[in-house]
């Protein structure tokens, strides 16, 4: 990694002519959805980008090894979690990206800026109008949100998208929210997230996957033989957990030997344990906690069935893409999920899964059903699913102005 304090330093051959300034305050190594995917839109053009991001733990080792010049702003050692602490890094955020962003312009004199997501989108805007540049910015759901909770700020973030040059969204529904909200002449594109199997670990080839499958169900006790469904999440509310919960005792009750796994911590875990007890299916019901995504690889394969039900609250949450689906597709496992927000960008109905209204219990229980007395199908679901999970929209299209 090279730091800030290098600036003067000779430029390296392999990123002699890096012309985009990528920044974010989220990316690798550090585990978000919204990391992964910049970094992802790092490796099409790693030969143009230099990056600009917040530190992390583990950041100089992982810096070390991309093809890419990296450069990192790091918080204060005292700071801590809570309101004040999201505050003081917010603000922090938005004084390194500016003052670094400009260092960064005198050394590399790049013309371009992709703003990784829409926080912290005031030192963006001050810039475009400092710098001689072109920017594009990218939203992924909850951070418009952020931004039309106070009448100044949601002003400047619609000034903001004006002045950019492109919009990037990372699934049609949030782009649809967004030209629902303002009205732009914008121009918005839809790139959907994609699968970097690195992320799961040199484990995750095909050849382990069997293995890691029978280590998983051993783990926690499940037989080679049964039904497992999977869910991957915060333990939210609005994930809707406790209906696929509801739904162990019927599948048990017509003849289904049917485990549910949930991976993920939040609020609702000892209440989703008191549903299981209460159920008394507390012994189908098996809690993985927070999984790192190399573990992540062996609950995909140990599972049949991959289920996520959220419920709509787009006036709190927008779930802008649905990438466990898509995760799950890449590892040929059918989806039964939810027919609203970005998951219908991951999924599509009797493709690779089974759409259903989270909120009728006839429709869940009937696609549990079917899918769970049908091997055929999941393998046809599953095998379209891998398809699907292989495409991707390469960045380049925002530049197809420069061929003009």
């Amino acid at each position: 990694m090279e730091h800030i304090s290098q600036l003067t330093a000779k430029i390296r051959e392999k990123t002699a002519y890096p012309d985009i300034l990528v920044i974010s305050r989220i990316f690798l190594p550090q585990e978000a959805v919204i990391g992964e995917y910049i970094y992802n839109r790092c490796l099409q053009d790693p030969e143009r980008v230099i990056v600009l991001a917040a530190g992390c733990l583990g950041d100089k080792v992982f810096d070390q090894t991309q093809q890419f010049p990296v450069y990192r702003w790091t918080y204060p050692k005292y700071w801590r979690s809570g309101f004040v602490g999201n505050i003081l890094k917010s603000f922090f955020n938005m004084v390194w990206s500016f003052v670094l962003a400009i260092k960064l312009y005198f050394r590399y004199h790049y013309r371009y800026i992709e703003w990784g997501h829409g926080y912290e989108f005031p030192s963006l805007l001050l810039l475009s109008y400092l710098l001689p540049i072109r920017f594009f910015i990218y939203l992924h759901g909850n951070d418009i949100l952020c931004a039309l909770r106070n009448p100044i700020l949601r002003s400047l973030f619609k000034l903001t998208l004006h002045r950019a040059e492109g919009i990037v969204c990372n699934s049609s529904y949030t782009q649809d929210y967004l030209r629902t909200t303002f009205r732009l002449n914008t121009p918005t594109h839809v790139i959907n997230p994609v699968i970097r199997p690195e992320k799961f670990g040199t484990e995750a080839s095909p050849s382990r996957l069997d293995d890691l499958r029978a280590r998983v169900r051993q783990a926690h006790n499940i037989p080679q033989t049964a039904i497992v469904i999977l869910s991957v999440g915060s333990l939210v509310k609005h994930k809707n957990f406790d209906r696929i919960i509801d739904n162990i005792p019927l599948l048990l009750t017509i003849g289904v030997d049917v485990h549910y796994i949930l991976c993920g911590q939040g609020p609702c875990e000892s209440e989703l344990q008191s549903q299981a007890n209460r159920l008394r299916v507390d012994k189908r019901v098996h809690f993985a906690g927070h999984t790192p995504n190399r573990e992540l690889a062996g609950y995909y394969a140990a599972c049949d069935i991959f289920a996520m039900l959220m419920l709509d609250t787009k006036a709190n949450n927008i779930e802008g893409f649905g990438i466990v689906s898509l995760e799950a597709s890449y590892f040929g496992k059918p989806i039964i999920a939810s027919r609203l927000g970005g998951v219908l960008d991951a999924v599509q109905h009797e493709e690779n899964g089974i759409l259903v209204n989270p909120n009728s219990g006839y429709e869940v229980f009937q696609a549990f059903n079917r899918l769970c007395q049908d091997q055929q199908l999941r393998e046809q679901l599953g095998r379209k699913g891998k398809e699907l999970a292989k495409r991707k929209t390469a960045h380049k299209c925002l530049y197809k102005f420069e061929q003009r």
